[in-house]
């Protein structure tokens, strides 16, 4: 402990940081830097314990996720700034990176990464091998088909950016205590903590568990359960190689992610890591206390396969001894994103734990995470690292098995549309067999198996995966244009359901949602959800089925986020809300001949005088109880029907064999988002986030800033305000290929114009289309360029969407 240091914790905090590594010290360095002065940070051991000190510490700014891109970018600026700022040393090395593709798909994602980084003004982009070869004469580029050059990449050393970020903390007040375990967290009536330790309690707003290896610990004391697992992972050193040290400068690092290693300069020898098949767990049943800064013993032999590729690819590596071999233990979460944000069911209990290249993210989520507690809501749209996108079911044995996957295939792409195996299934509906057994390819949403599209005869029983149009393409278009001609049946169980009931129901969805809330049973309408910066945090279908009694459906993977919002409203007295999303199930019977489907199965009338557009109905379908809801995300004539998860076999049964006569049959998700393209219709997640003001999504006229609801002084504030780009339909020149999100878009002189919030390609209209953000100065007709697989491909605004634009087919 240094002198300056107290031998106890203070009495009261804004918030109590618990850990003491890279991440932890980046959040207390952030809270501090947004006016947040009485901050205190409690670590167990000393700073860096854990993974910290042991890491590679390689910084790089791309990534697949755009707003990882933004918060990388981010992060690697930071360390030079931060060094100047607290005169610690982050032993910042930043001789470039080299980024290999040997194979087309790699370099579709390189080229991608290329137009992101052209569009956010980052430096990353392509170069020719000579100018590789100068670069790096050591690497042999036989075989690569491009090559970026990242000029900003490179490496800092561990405990100075730790130390520098908890000197910039402490500069601004903040209070850090080492060798100061947590051993205790209560929650208080009115939202606040006790963080207990042996050197005395400290009374505060936020928790933020940071705790890194013993996050798992760390909120058990809260009584929740993290996804998270660890595992070993190993990099060597080499002796000096006399070729490195001959140089005399600094040699980029390499990305060869094909070959499964990564290699830079340490020293005058090179570092090379890798993340092998052979992976091996730890502790999976919970971190030992008194593990600090141990390693476990070397096994190279696991990663062999690994070294030899870099041995090809950088001979000097093959005849180089080594120095030492780093074997130590990491945290994961199922999809090796990091678990990000306030747990929905505690107050003011932050977390930042399972991250993976934490020196390139650090100085972003601690930024970020400060953001979120200080003003409640960061800059940037981050569900995709939200721990909200697990729930209960991803417990143990699904953790383990999807992080076995993540780290085995640690460099594997992640392509668009892409569905992993591992681990699954976790929720099924009774219907999963039958599904099965009619040829279903299945998806992952929030849990739920649902399927993504039926294999007819003669057609692929399994997906194939790449950036480019996939097996799936052909028999997606049958089903799309199925819907379109005649009608189709889509399994909508994997939406979120709730009821509010009470004499105070209409009351709160008033006060939660932007639109006014139906008083009429049978009456239904659309209503956005606002976030704390004024921009589209959900979007839900709201139902009257009683004077007391409402039926509301949003975005299934959003529902344990959208429950922030909802504890956010106070609910009357004798007024509850209450997820139904897995008491019940439901289908979409979509398409022009819908009415007489359904009407094989109902004696209700379903005349469009009598049950119209946006209506609703109780109604009973080959005798099961239905609340049957005249909607449909296809943008065709169409019914959604809820009924009780025990009557889903009986109904999807008799739905599809009053179907059978027709031609009509199951059509999949993938089937849907084609069709919701078409029609120009958002999705919530893709087209529609926080990040998005109303008059920017297409969605303002459903706010009704005269009346009272969550958020309505952020959100007139920001309608008052010019938009900084508007959702906009695009028709692309695209015959291999399809958009399907985030792709870059440029106007014809080269400046950036845009980006794909998500497409498809539309079967019925045969054109490859986009739903994209554009500025607002581009008009309809104006010619634009799309950065389809990192290429350009030509593209034309849309004045109207290409299906029914005057929604006829809706109305019929």
């Amino acid at each position: 402990m240094t002198q300056t240091e107290p031998a106890r914790p203070r009495s009261h905090a804004q918030a109590v940081v618990i850990g003491g590594g890279l991440v932890g010290c980046s959040i207390l360095y952030h809270l501090t830097k947004l006016g947040w002065t009485d901050v205190v940070l409690l670590e167990r051991s000393e700073l860096t314990s854990g993974s910290t000190w042991h890491a590679a510490a390689n910084i790089h700014g791309l990534h697949d996720s755009t707003n990882i891109s933004r918060l990388q970018h981010y992060t690697m600026g930071l360390y030079k700034d931060l060094e100047a700022e607290t005169g610690q040393g982050c032993g910042i090395f930043q001789p470039g990176s080299l980024y290999l593709a040997q194979t087309e798909a790699r370099e579709h994602q390189l080229r991608l990464q290329a137009a992101k980084a052209r569009y956010y003004g980052m430096e990353f982009y392509e170069i020719s091998r000579d100018e590789a070869e100068r670069l790096h004469p050591l690497v042999d580029f036989t075989g690569i088909r491009c090559i970026m050059h990242e000029p900003q990449g490179g490496n800092v050393d561990p405990s100075g950016v730790t130390m520098a970020y908890a000197a910039g903390a402490r500069a601004r007040g903040a209070q850090i205590l080492r060798n100061c375990p947590v051993t205790a967290t209560r929650p208080q009536p009115d939202g606040t903590w006790i963080v207990e330790t042996p050197l005395g309690e400290v009374r505060t707003g936020w928790v933020v568990n940071a705790a890194g290896l013993w996050a798992r610990e760390v909120a058990a004391l809260a009584g929740i359960t993290l996804p998270l697992m660890p595992t070993e992972h190993q990099y060597f050193v080499t002796e000096t190689i006399p070729e490195v040290a001959a140089m005399g400068r600094r040699l980029p690092s390499v990305a060869d992610r094909d070959g499964e290693y990564y290699l830079r300069q340490e020293g005058l020898g090179l570092l090379v890591g890798a993340y092998e098949r052979d992976m091996r767990f730890w502790a999976e049943d919970g971190t030992p206390q008194g593990f600090g800064h141990e390693l476990f013993a070397d096994d190279l032999d696991r990663i062999e396969p690994n070294m030899l590729r870099a041995i090809a690819r950088v001979p000097v590596v093959g005849t180089a001894g080594i120095k030492r071999v780093i074997n130590g233990p990491m945290i994961w979460s199922p999809d090796s994103a990091a678990l990000f944000g306030p747990v929905p069911e505690l107050r003011n209990y932050f977390c930042c734990n399972g991250i993976i290249p934490g020196f390139s993210q650090s100085g972003g989520l601690g930024l970020l995470s400060a953001e979120w507690i200080v003003t409640g809501e960061p800059k940037l749209d981050m569900f995709g690292w939200d721990l909200a996108r697990f729930g209960a079911w991803a417990g143990r044995d699904f953790t383990r098995e999807r992080v076995r996957d993540q780290y085995a295939n640690r460099f594997k792409i992640h392509f668009p549309n892409e569905e992993r195996a591992a681990g699954r299934p976790v929720r099924v509906r009774p219907v999963y067999e039958r599904q099965k057994a009619m040829g279903a390819v299945f998806g992952l949403n929030f849990g739920w198996e649902h399927p993504l599209w039926f294999s007819a005869p003669g057609e692929p029983t399994e997906e194939t995966i790449g950036f480019e149009r996939q097996n799936w393409w052909a028999p997606v278009g049958r089903e799309a244009r199925m819907l379109r001609d005649r009608a189709g049946i889509i399994d909508i169980s994997n939406f979120a359901r709730y009821r509010i009931a009470g004499p105070g129901a209409k009351d709160w969805l008033e006060a939660l949602l932007a639109n006014r809330i139906p008083a009429v049973p049978g009456r239904s309408c659309l209503a956005p959800l606002i976030g704390k910066r004024g921009g589209i945090a959900g979007d839900f279908t709201v139902t009257c089925l009683a004077p007391d009694d409402y039926f509301m459906v949003g975005s299934g993977m959003a529902e344990r986020y959208h429950k922030r919002f909802f504890d956010a409203v106070p609910l009357p007295a004798g007024t509850t809300w209450r997820s139904v999303t897995e008491a019940m199930a439901g289908f979409n019977i979509a398409g022009p001949l819908a009415r007489e489907v359904l009407g094989r199965l109902t004696n209700a009338d379903l005349s469009n005088a009598a049950f119209p557009f946006m209506r609703s109905a109780r109604i009973e379908v080959a005798g099961v109880d239905c609340i049957a809801l005249r909607v449909s995300f296809t943008g065709d004539l169409g019914w959604e029907l809820h009924c009780t998860e025990a009557d889903q076999p009986r109904l999807y049964a008799a739905l599809l064999e009053a179907g059978k006569p027709l031609n009509v049959g199951p059509v999949g998700s993938r089937a849907l988002m084609s069709l919701r393209v078409e029609k120009g219709y958002g999705s919530w997640g893709r087209d529609y986030s926080p990040e998005y003001w109303p008059q920017e999504t297409g969605l303002a006229g459903l706010v009704k800033l005269d009346k009272p609801f969550l958020n309505r002084e952020a959100c007139a504030e920001v309608m008052a305000r010019p938009p900084r780009e508007v959702l906009r339909m695009l028709a692309i020149e695209a015959t291999t290929a399809d958009a399907t999100g985030n792709e870059p878009i440029f106007d014809l002189s080269g400046k950036p114009a845009g980006k794909v919030s998500s497409g498809a390609y539309g079967y019925h209209v045969e054109r490859s289309l986009a739903l994209a953000y554009l500025r607002p100065d581009i008009a309809a007709g104006t010619g634009l360029e799309v950065m389809v697989l990192g290429r350009p491909h030509r593209a034309t605004v849309l004045a109207a969407p290409p299906f029914d634009p005057e929604g006829r087919r809706l109305r019929m």
